[in-house]
């Protein structure tokens, strides 16, 4: 942690802080987002229906991966940041050279836990005869490349711990050039299909893995990949651990509440599944922009739990307001162009009318989205594991009773409906949450405010 980073963690305006650590991750999270789309776009020239669908199909198995990657990488980082703002600096070197050598060991357990059953695991993604053989070929590549991709993950979030929000940044976007060129090239030239997507994206996160491991070796003052600072006793176990294992559970919960809104939405034909598609595509930009601001200031939250409390709350109270702007600003765009935004993706009158009303209820909920991911991140930063486990599955578990009550009830506009009431009831329990915790959260503020 160089004297840049020290600055904004310590000494500089909460907005220009907040800016410093969210804009960064920002911007990282939406070039995945244009990843995403491109990626789809470049297999899609194949015009090749089987390989769309593997690709689709493979989705769920990636989000596992990624999330083996938060749990180490999100749990070490927000124990990374309390322990700078404490200036322990040598438990500092200790938890990151757990997190690198963790996050290669899980790896091998993947490959070895994953390789035997790769047809079950390739079945279980519901793939088709057609679809089977693209679908077991990313599998497989997924698998014998989890270590690099689980350490990319990781390392992106303990870079960002210790405040090098930039560099974080440049490997997020170093990633994603990367997988670009390479997906290019693999399909276009190479003709491997969706092997070489699957190549292309273990290859990118394989370089952007290094280019990090390069930054804690030679450029950060406290963290480290050397062997000889591993330690895994059991407060760094506890403390990784109380705050990963809930981001990993809400990562899976996601993926699942996606499968049963879709089982729900196929009720209702294609048209209804093709318009919630292309709507949640649409939503995901303005939630992956706030998902960055939260996450970003992650590290500033939990340096100033540890340093400086009232730092902490003006922070919190800082990011609030920004998200209240970005949903307001994101909710006036929608309102007055979601049909042609909708008509981006088809021509079809009716399946326009039916995604712009999917988006305009969905949008609703962005403001209660971004401050629930905020409430997550709080609690994640300042150690309250119990707290963060509950936000990681209150929303799955409300969401399925909800969907058979609305189904029932009001049939598609219910499903429609769900989403959004699920969010407003994480939203109420995440702030009762934090009502109780207040003291805990803050004990020193009135002190030092008077």
């Amino acid at each position: 942690m160089d004297k840049d980073n020290i600055y904004y963690f310590e000494k500089a305006p909460v907005a220009k802080a907040v800016a410093h650590f969210a804009v960064p991750m920002m911007l990282g999270t939406s070039m995945s987002v244009i990843y995403s789309i491109l990626n789809a776009y470049f297999l899609g020239t194949l015009h090749d229906t089987a390989m769309l669908t593997a690709l689709a199909l493979t989705l769920p198995l990636f989000a596992f991966i990624m999330a083996l990657g938060n749990l180490i990488g999100i749990g070490s980082g927000t124990f990374i940041s309390r322990l700078l703002g404490e200036k322990k600096y040598d438990s500092v070197k200790h938890v990151s050279s757990f997190a690198f050598y963790s996050s290669l060991v899980l790896g091998l357990v993947v490959i070895m836990a994953g390789l035997p059953f790769i047809n079950s695991i390739v079945h279980g993604l519901g793939t088709t005869s057609k679809s089977f053989k693209f679908t077991k070929d990313y599998v497989m590549i997924m698998i014998l490349g989890s270590p690099f991709v689980i350490l990319f993950f990781t390392l992106e979030n303990i870079v960002r711990s210790e405040g090098a929000a930039i560099t974080s940044m440049i490997g997020m976007i170093l990633s994603v050039v990367v997988n670009i060129i390479l997906d290019a090239f693999v399909i276009f030239v190479l003709h491997w299909g969706v092997i070489g997507v699957a190549s292309a994206t273990v290859i990118s996160n394989i370089v952007a893995s290094a280019f990090y491991a390069f930054h804690l070796s030679n450029k950060s003052q406290f963290l480290t990949i050397s062997v000889k600072w591993f330690k895994a006793n059991k407060e760094i176990l506890s403390n990784v651990l109380k705050i990963g294992v809930p981001v990993f559970i809400m990562s899976i919960f996601l993926g699942a509440m996606s499968l049963i809104l879709n089982h729900f939405l196929v009720e209702y034909g294609d048209q209804a599944v093709a318009a919630y598609g292309i709507s949640s595509r649409l939503l995901q930009f303005p939630e992956f922009i706030l998902m960055g601001l939260c996450e970003g200031v992650v590290p500033l939250i939990a340096f100033s739990f540890t340093a400086n409390k009232l730092r902490m709350k003006q922070t919190i109270g800082f990011t609030i307001k920004a998200i209240i702007a970005l949903a307001v600003m994101f909710g006036i765009i929608v309102y007055l162009i979601s049909d042609h935004l909708i008509g981006l993706f088809t021509n079809d009158p009716q399946l326009i009318d039916m995604g712009s009303y999917i988006l305009h209820v969905t949008f609703l909920s962005l403001f209660i989205t971004g401050i629930t991911t905020l409430f997550t991140g709080i609690f994640q930063a300042t150690a309250q594991g119990t707290a963060a486990f509950i936000m990681s599955i209150i929303q799955g578990i409300t969401l399925i009773p909800i969907l058979f009550i609305a189904n029932k009830t009001n049939g598609f506009h219910g499903v429609v409906w769900s989403l959004v009431i699920a969010e407003a009831v994480a939203f109420l329990v995440g702030a009762i949450m934090l009502y109780v915790l207040r003291n805990k959260l803050q004990p020193e503020i009135d002190s030092l405010v008077q």
